[in-house]
């Protein structure tokens, strides 16, 4: 038999679609199972996107679209960009996606040749390290633990970008960790990107209209507008619209960059679907009372997770201030024992398996995120669900000994 090409013995599946999925088994089993694994955002669009999808099939051509994206859909996501700061943006500089992740891999693809090096910070979304295996690329790990409320110190990057890397990539808000830089950090970390010009710099931001407590979002482009011309920076309909399942990713860049991810385009999705397109238009230009009132929803829960961490003893947690997470480290569990199932908790694997098994509470392990000290819970489960999963999670502790 024919053997398989090297990259794919690099591909991973998915560690969040596992215990995504391992949940799900167990539900059907008839298990009692709330699950704090996946990352969606579990609310819907408002109904304007869903009649302008209807409007669109009505109106189908059943033509090509354009591997860039249609025109609408482009200067809609570059008014969107200027709402938050990000201006003197053209069509020529965007492109469009199925989904964030499919820019990312294009951008990999795009950027990095085999063995070039790609940079970035620990704990990190688990695509991150997959897309650079599978490419060949080196991966630069820069760890920033809960000690340091994971986030990444000048002096770190800077270190980093001295060994040049081709690409630094930078996720705020962040995912698994939900923490947000302010803007004295990013202007902190801009300058140090500005003394090294030889590095491209993608900026994954697409919790970026998740943000608490007034901190706002704040990118290296508003603290040096210099940079424009390496920064690279990345959306997504999935989490401010509720619409994951849509699949509609977007950068803006450098006119190079967008052209280099045109031509991948026309060379597999050729487009994203017009009637996708005609949904994310009004996504962008229609009401935004639905993103903005699950903002202050998602602010409300993280309240009430953190209440519950910070009542766990030996538990760390830095306060996220967007996104959808919480982070806990919670190695003091290691070299415990579960006494009702006479489980031992090695590592942060043993504790999520012991924890859905004990408690039909569904997290991801921290190791798939770079952090074999924490875990990942994501808190966007429906509302009555939340103070039961989390009464259960910290039963789970007070039952280690």
């Amino acid at each position: 038999m024919p053997q398989l090409a090297r990259r794919i013995g690099r591909a991973k599946p998915s560690a969040i679609m596992q215990v995504a999925e391992k949940a799900k088994r167990l539900k059907a089993e008839g298990r009692d199972i709330i699950s704090f694994s996946i990352g969606v955002p579990n609310f819907l669009p408002g109904e304007h996107v869903y009649a302008a999808a209807r409007e669109a099939l009505s109106k189908d051509s059943g033509q090509y679209g354009s591997n860039r994206g249609p025109d609408a859909l482009l200067d809609a996501f570059v008014e969107h960009m200027a709402k938050i700061g990000l201006t003197g943006y053209g069509r020529v500089n965007c492109a469009t996606g199925i989904g964030a992740k499919h820019v990312i891999y294009n951008l990999a693809e795009a950027l990095l040749d085999e063995g070039d090096t790609i940079a970035f910070p620990t704990p990190y979304w688990t695509s991150y390290l997959d897309i650079a295996e599978i490419v060949g690329a080196k991966i630069d790990l820069l760890p920033c633990p809960a000690e340091q409320n994971y986030k990444l110190t000048p002096a770190q990057l800077d270190a980093a970008l001295a060994k040049k890397p081709r690409v630094f990539l930078f996720n705020n808000p962040s995912n698994p960790t939900g923490m947000v830089y302010t803007k004295e950090e990013i202007d902190a970390l801009a300058d140090v990107i500005a003394k090294y010009p030889d590095t491209w710099i993608i900026t994954d931001d697409i919790y970026n209209r998740m943000v608490f407590d007034g901190l706002g979002y704040h990118n290296f482009v508003h603290a040096r507008p210099e940079l424009k011309d390496r920064v690279i920076f990345l959306d997504s309909l999935s989490k401010t619209y509720g619409m994951p399942g849509w699949r509609v990713g977007f950068m803006a860049g450098p006119e190079v960059v967008a052209q280099a991810l045109v031509t991948m385009n026309s060379n597999h999705i050729t487009n994203v679907p017009e009637v996708v397109c005609a949904a994310a238009i009004a996504a962008f230009n229609g009401p935004q009372d639905v993103p903005t009132q699950k903002c202050a929803e998602f602010q409300a829960k993280r309240d009430q997770v953190m209440d519950v961490m910070n009542a766990i003893p030996g538990v760390v947690c830095p306060r996220p201030q967007g996104a959808f997470y919480v982070f806990p480290d919670i190695s003091v569990a290691f070299g415990k024992t579960h006494k009702p199932s006479g489980t031992k908790i090695g590592n942060d694997v043993d504790f999520c398996n012991a924890l859905l098994e004990a408690k039909g509470v569904a997290c991801v392990p921290g190791s798939a995120f770079g952090e074999p000290r924490a875990l990942r819970i994501s808190y966007t489960c429906p509302t009555p669900q939340l103070a039961p999963g989390l009464q259960r999670f910290q039963e789970f502790f007070a039952e280690l000994s």
